[in-house]
């Protein structure tokens, strides 16, 4: 049974016919020549559009497992793991399965993660610093930039960010952030199927990988770098995801990461302003997410108000995490334009009004 509603939810996410229609050519082996050139243009193509010059390696992967690559490859005992929602607990959580001594700082949901809150509780032992950028069960936009700022200014930790709903929808700015490793999928802003993570890093992390002991050998960065310099995936890619990759890598081009941020970042105020006016937001001001807005449910039954979306041809997310039966959110992210989140808010308007 085909699905014919539009996904206007947190991910994955809309994905439009002709970029499905990318992925339809035929197969190649993925240590061919024909693969080579498709993954040395894709690369160069992260580059230019995420404006950096960081590694960039490929994993047949959703982005959790490069998060863990992270953990795996570039702490040897201690780690400060930053959270405000449920995607920032899940990378204290990866730390801590990993073996790793995680030392836990905890921020209210809804609220930012300020400086202040993360520079009182380093200190020279800490090897690694994880965040969220934009964390998806809240929406809010944290100011990683101010907070790696603040870090480096007493320490020299590695700066790791999970960018998954935050890349080509919000712009990180990355050459002045300058992470040691940034992480994201291609089923958010990038508007393509799940199925493969992507990590910016820096070749600090890749040298101190080489001397952090039980890497283990999926997520070992080491050997993944190794085969990235020959345009080569460690293991099987998903080749057909790759054309799609590349394919919209190039509709990025065409349209300007400038442009791109700003659409987004209309789309957003769009819904921010629907919500103010008619049940609430749940982001602390001045921190909302570009790609992802979380509203207060109020007293709207939201199981009724997606299956009348659903009906009409649309699809929204439930809250989630602790939030799950107080909220609920919408995504505007990847190739979603103005006009769609437009007709999206006149349809719930449509059908909240009809239940009442």
């Amino acid at each position: 049974m085909s699905v014919t509603h539009t996904l206007f939810t947190v991910g994955p996410v809309e994905v439009r016919k002709e970029v499905l229609e990318s992925m339809t050519k035929p197969m190649i082996t993925h240590r061919s020549k024909e693969y080579e050139k498709l993954q040395e243009g894709i690369v160069e193509k992260l580059h230019k559009t995420l404006d950096t010059d960081l590694n960039i390696l490929m994993s047949p992967a959703s982005a959790s497992g490069l998060l863990e690559g992270c953990v795996r490859s570039g702490v040897s005992s201690r780690m400060l793991g930053l959270s405000n929602g449920s995607f920032g607990d899940r990378w204290q959580g990866i730390g801590t399965e990993n073996g790793k001594d995680v030392r836990k700082v905890k921020v209210a949901w809804g609220k930012a993660i300020k400086p202040a809150d993360v520079v009182p509780h380093l200190d020279d032992g800490i090897e690694a610093v994880t965040m969220v950028a934009n964390e998806s069960s809240t929406a809010v936009l944290n100011p990683v930039g101010e907070i790696a700022k603040a870090v480096r200014e007493k320490h020299d930790p590695f700066i790791f960010i999970d960018a998954v709903t935050a890349a080509y929808g919000t712009d990180l700015k990355l050459r002045e952030l300058e992470p040691d490793a940034l992480v994201f999928g291609t089923q958010k802003a990038l508007a393509l199927p799940p199925g493969l993570a992507i990590m910016c890093c820096s070749d600090r992390l890749l040298k101190k990988a080489e001397s952090v002991p039980n890497r283990g050998y999926y997520f070992d960065l080491v050997q993944m770098k190794k085969m990235a310099d020959k345009n080569y995936s460690l293991t099987t890619p998903p080749v057909s995801l790759l054309y799609g990759l590349d394919f919209q890598l190039d509709r990025c081009l065409r349209e300007g990461m400038a442009n791109r941020y700003a659409r987004h970042r209309q789309m957003a105020e769009m819904v921010r302003n629907w919500a103010k006016k008619n049940l609430g937001l749940y982001a602390e001001p001045g921190y909302m997410s570009d790609t992802i807005t979380v509203i207060q449910r109020g007293s709207v039954d939201f199981s009724k108000l997606q299956k009348g979306l659903k009906e009409r041809g649309y699809e929204i997310s439930n809250g989630y995490g602790d939030i799950k039966e107080t909220t609920f959110r919408i995504g505007h992210m990847g190739d979603l334009t103005v006009e769609e989140v437009r007709g999206l808010l006149k349809n719930i308007d449509e059908v909240l009004e009809g239940q009442k």
